[in-house]
C-alpha cells in the first residue's frame, strides 16, 4: 500500500482540522498516511518511502517539503493556506478534485529548479544547502555594507559593496529578490537573478545568468561583523571573512503537483496586483 506524507504547518489554525479531512479521503483511496508538523524553521529531513506529500500551508510550507523531496523526486502537492500561494497553488476549496485528479494521473506536474549552496571555510566545505527560491548574504542586522567579491563561471563579475545580495531561482524571483528590486522571471525560464540589497553604487544593478554557470561569492573584509547565510528563509548560518559561497543549480528538479503557468500568471495577476490597470 502507497504512503503518503502530510506536513503540516502548525502556525496555520485551520491545518490540522483540514489535515484530517485530507487523512480521510487518503484512506478512502487506500493510501496510508503519516504527518509531520512544520513550524517555519523544522530542521530538514528525509522523506524516503512516500509515494508524494501533501503540504497544508503557505509557500513556506512548500519551500520546506521541496528541499526534502527534491532528491528523492517525491512530487509535492501543496494546498494553500497562505497569502501569495506562487507555490501553493491548489486552493483549500478546491484541493478534493485535485487531488482525485492527481491519484488519476490526470494533474499536470511541473518541474522547477532548485539552487545547491556550498559554504567553504578554510578549503573545507562545512555546510550544504538547498534552496527552491533563494540564498541571501547580508549583514545580520539592517544598514550594514557588506563587501563581496563575486565571480560567475569563474570570471570576476564586480567587487559589490552593499546590504547584501539575493541569488534567487526563477521560481524564487517573486519573492525576496521582487521586493528588493529584481525582475519577476516566468518560471518556465530557468535562470538565476542576482539583486543587489541597496547597493552602495547606483550601477549595481540585478542581472540574470544563466544555470549552466556556477556562481561563486567570497567575503571580504570590511567593517561589519555580522554577516549571515540564508537559504529559503530558514535560521541564518554565521560567515566569516574569506569564507566562500558556491552556489550551482541542483542536479535534480523538483516535482510541484498542479503548479503550471497559467497558475502562475493568474497568481501574478489575482495577488501582486499585476495587471497595468489604474488600480494596481
Amino acid at each position: 500500500m502507497k504512503k503518503v506524507l502530510i506536513v503540516i504547518c502548525i502556525t496555520k489554525d485551520e491545518s490540522m482540522t483540514l489535515a484530517k479531512e485530507v487523512a480521510a479521503f487518503l484512506s478512502s483511496k487506500n493510501f496510508q498516511y503519516d504527518f509531520i508538523n512544520f513550524d517555519g524553521f523544522s530542521e530538514d529531513t528525509s522523506f524516503e518511502d512516500y509515494a508524494f506529500v501533501i503540504t497544508l500551508g503557505g509557500d513556506g510550507t512548500v519551500l520546506y517539503a521541496a528541499r526534502n523531496c527534491v532528491n528523492l523526486e517525491i512530487p509535492v502537492f501543496s494546498i494553500n493556506l497562505g497569502e501569495f500561494g506562487f507555490l501553493a497553488s491548489v486552493e483549500k476549496n478546491e484541493w478534493h478534485e485535485k487531488l482525485d485528479l492527481f491519484i488519476k494521473d490526470y494533474l499536470s506536474i511541473q518541474n522547477r529548479s532548485m539552487l545547491k549552496v556550498s559554504l567553504f571555510r578554510d578549503g573545507e566545505c562545512i555546510e550544504n544547502k538547498l534552496g527552491l527560491n533563494d540564498v541571501v548574504i547580508s549583514a545580520k542586522n539592517s544598514a550594514r555594507t557588506v563587501s563581496l567579491n563575486i565571480k560567475y563561471k569563474k570570471i570576476h563579475l564586480c567587487n559589490l559593496k552593499a546590504d547584501g545580495v539575493i541569488i534567487s531561482t526563477s521560481t524564487g524571483s517573486t519573492a525576496y529578490s521582487a521586493a528588493a528590486g529584481g525582475p519577476i522571471v516566468a518560471p518556465d525560464v530557468n535562470a538565476f537573478v542576482m539583486t543587489p540589497i541597496n547597493a552602495f553604487s547606483l550601477s549595481s544593478r540585478p542581472i540574470i545568468l544563466g544555470v549552466d554557470g556556477e556562481i561563486s561569492i567570497e567575503i571580504e573584509p570590511c567593517r561589519t561583523k555580522e554577516i549571515n547565510m540564508i537559504v529559503d528563509g530558514q535560521d541564518g548560518i554565521p560567515l566569516k571573512t574569506k569564507d566562500k559561497i558556491i552556489i550551482v543549480e541542483n542536479e535534480k528538479k523538483v516535482k510541484l503537483v498542479s503548479c503550471n503557468d497559467e497558475n502562475f500568471y493568474e497568481a501574478l495577476r489575482s495577488k501582486l496586483n499585476w495587471t497595468g490597470g489604474p488600480h494596481a
